[in-house]
């Protein structure tokens, strides 16, 4: 008898475990969009089912998102309300479910669309996340109008990525105050500068440990910053 009862016991939990593992709820990272022949993916996109069938949406650290989902019930058709968002006058996405990964399709303006998402235990980051913070220059080659020729290690020039979508520079041409974008799928970042004649900068980023490098787009000559991560600003 008390065998049987331990034998009952470990099927139950097998099973409560499988239904755990393949349960939508929880937080799930895109990793691939595809739009007819085109991929889309945009970067660190996250959405999180919770239990009450509430759902939240963002890009990295930043939550932009926010509403329902419902799972219809004997079926794979998923339908995601998005409160503070447009109306979705497409079918719901069809879903195929395992322990780590989901796949939704769908048919939008004639195009199929696919989309696979991973099961995560944490929040990615955006490259909008990763530019944050003070960076000190270690080298600058090319002329550009923000920071002199220079391969000094030791400088007091700087560039301040701010959370709120200024940046700050300041250099021996002097301090250059503005806004920046970082552009959702590619790691390139826009630089907008105030002033009465506003010239945008767009540069690529290249990240490595501690250490970003900028290199300036649509240039002629080659024209690169590169900063080092610093936690104080420079005297």
């Amino acid at each position: 008898m008390k065998r049987t009862s331990a034998l009952s016991l470990v099927l139950i939990l097998s099973i409560f475990g499988c239904e755990q593992a393949t349960t939508i709820e929880g937080l799930w990272v895109v990793k691939s969009v595809v739009v007819g022949d085109e991929e889309m993916t945009p970067n660190a996109r996250w959405t999180r089912f919770n239990s009450d069938h509430t759902q939240e949406s963002g890009n990295g650290r930043f939550q932009h998102s926010y509403g329902t989902w419902e799972l219809k019930a004997g079926s794979n058709e998923l339908t995601i309300i998005n409160s503070n968002g447009l109306d979705d006058i497409n079918e719901p996405f069809l879903i195929s479910l395992s322990q780590s990964e989901m796949i939704w399709e769908r048919t939008e303006e004639g195009q199929h669309v696919n989309v696979i998402l991973e099961r995560s235990a944490q929040l990615p980051e955006t490259y909008g996340d990763k530019i944050l913070g003070l960076w000190a220059l270690e080298k600058a080659t090319g002329n550009g109008r923000y920071f002199k020729e220079s391969d000094k290690k030791e400088s007091s020039d700087y560039i301040f990525f701010r959370w709120d979508k200024r940046f700050r520079i300041e250099s021996e041409l002097g301090r250059v105050n503005g806004v920046y974008n970082v552009h959702g799928h590619k790691p390139e970042v826009e630089l907008i500068p105030y002033g009465d004649q506003v010239k945008r900068d767009f540069w690529e980023i290249l990240f490595e440990e501690d250490q970003i490098t900028l290199t300036l787009l649509n240039s002629d000559t080659l024209v690169t910053r590169r900063f080092r991560r610093i936690r104080n600003f420079p005297d």
